[in-house]
């Protein structure tokens, strides 16, 4: 087996001009598995590439998980195993390719940036100007962050999806399911002055016409959309951030203001109040304030002294 990932490194380095790093980590990956393989059986002398089986491979990847291996790790050595076999299929040296037999671990969706109250403000404010752009710009992030709206959802809006004297926004969510958001005095304030800053601006009774115009005047896409967030937000300090970031932030700050779950669930539009709990996390320490404020028996009371406080007193 040592011959073919020899093979292998000096294919990464000539033909696919692979970095050192790259080659640094295909060639260690694979040499642990040789390595395990030896250890495994009683012959070291036969382990050989063209002998190794998906139970092999499944059996190496157990070992790496009860040595507390994280699942990002596994699945970077699977792949290492992967690219070394469709070499080896290509040359001919083995048949098939046994890693493809595996599925790989699955890995943890980090969730994304949440800003503070005050970074949220800020970004609001960051289109500056009367232009019908900037106008637009405005709408587009008050919105975002005054309903929780998915990116997908914002763009898909229709002049009569907005109703402005109730305060209320038709969402088209995932599998069409449409439901009713509550929309900030504030994102509404921003939209009316972005549609009367059209050069034409369209009657009410064009319900189906797009709320959001690009610069043809057609609906905004949602490429659109991230590159508007992208470009203001990178003046925050922490840099960038994604359409979906503004979502989390909408959630989180509700919950941190003491918004209920259930409520946040029917906003956001989830099926699972798990999917939910995903999107909002508090500090503990936030939650051991909120738990010393709120629960009756969290500190005891300034009249129930202990025995011997009394007898101090």
């Amino acid at each position: 087996m040592e011959d073919s990932i020899k093979a292998f490194v000096r294919f990464l380095e000539g033909e696919q001009n692979a970095s050192a790093e790259t080659i640094r980590n295909y060639g260690s990956d694979l040499r642990q598995l040789s390595s395990f393989l030896r250890s495994m059986g009683t012959d070291p002398r036969l382990v050989s590439a063209d002998l190794v089986t998906a139970d092999d491979i499944r059996s190496y990847l157990h070992w790496l998980d009860r040595k507390g291996e994280k699942a990002s790790s596994l699945a970077r050595k699977l792949a290492s195993i992967r690219s070394f076999y469709r070499f080896l299929v290509r040359d001919e040296i083995v048949s098939n390719n046994p890693a493809d037999e595996i599925r790989s671990p699955k890995l943890p969706k980090p969730l994304p940036r949440v800003l503070t109250k005050d970074d949220a403000g800020a970004l609001m404010e960051f289109p500056e100007g009367r232009s019908t752009f900037s106008l637009r710009d405005r709408a587009l992030l008050e919105t975002l962050y005054s309903t929780g709206a998915r990116v997908s959802e914002v763009v898909g809006l229709d002049l009569g999806d907005l109703d402005d004297t109730d305060a209320f926004v038709r969402l088209k969510g995932k599998g069409r399911k449409e439901r009713m958001v509550p929309i900030g005095e504030m994102a509404i304030r921003a939209i009316r002055d972005y549609r009367a800053s059209l050069p034409l601006p369209l009657s009410h009774g064009e319900r189906s016409a797009p709320l959001f115009l690009n610069h043809r005047g057609g609906r905004i896409t949602t490429r659109s959309v991230a590159r508007i967030v992208a470009r203001y937000s990178a003046r925050l300090t922490g840099g960038a951030i994604s359409p979906h970031a503004l979502r989390h932030s909408y959630a989180t700050h509700l919950l941190d203001e003491g918004a209920d779950l259930r409520s946040i669930q029917e906003m956001l539009g989830h099926a699972s109040l798990t999917t939910t709990q995903k999107y909002t996390h508090l500090a503990s320490d936030q939650l051991a304030a909120i738990y010393d404020r709120a629960h009756p028996r969290a500190r005891p009371s300034k009249h129930a002294l202990s025995h011997k406080d009394r007898e101090s007193s």
